[in-house]
């Protein structure tokens, strides 16, 4: 109900203005002035508690035990995953969501390098408790669930 939450990569914001409407004071990061600009001017006209800031997360990863909430969507750099489990607190949730390499549809990038293998979102966050993974891939009737992404909801062990 209370805390400080991150977007990272977070386009125009769409978590973002999600944890700001749910009572968390949030600050969203994406590398694009455009979409950056567009969020900022959305949520002030919103009166939401969001700080938007154009931010290269690669080169400046959050600060370690910065946030309660960190949601990550349809973006991949692995390097980041330690920095991500460092920047949560104890108690903290992530939640991250991005195409994986099943490609049952056309949707998600074209190459490999921005796709997850088979349980790779377990793997880079061993160390966190998961609390929900979804990864459905080809199993069953492809015509319905939830294609081409992985999802993990997971959080920090409090002593950790």
């Amino acid at each position: 109900a209370r805390g400080c939450a991150l977007d990272l990569a977070c386009g125009l914001g769409g978590n973002a203005l999600f944890l700001a409407r749910s009572g968390l004071e949030t600050v969203a990061w994406d590398s694009s002035e455009t979409a950056i600009g567009k969020l900022a001017a959305f949520a002030r006209g919103q009166g939401l508690s969001l700080t938007p800031e154009v931010r290269d997360v690669v080169a400046a990863p959050p600060e370690a035990a910065g946030f309660d909430v960190i949601a990550v969507s349809r973006f991949l750099e692995r390097t980041l995953a330690p920095a991500l489990i460092a920047a949560l607190r104890p108690g903290g949730v992530l939640f991250y969501q991005t195409f994986n390499r099943s490609r049952v549809s056309d949707r998600g990038p074209a190459s490999d390098r921005f796709r997850l293998a088979d349980n790779e979102l377990l793997a880079l966050f061993a160390s966190l408790r998961i609390r929900v993974y979804r990864e459905e891939d080809g199993v069953g009737d492809l015509a319905r669930g939830w294609r081409d992404e992985a999802q993990l909801v997971a959080h920090k062990p409090v002593g950790a």
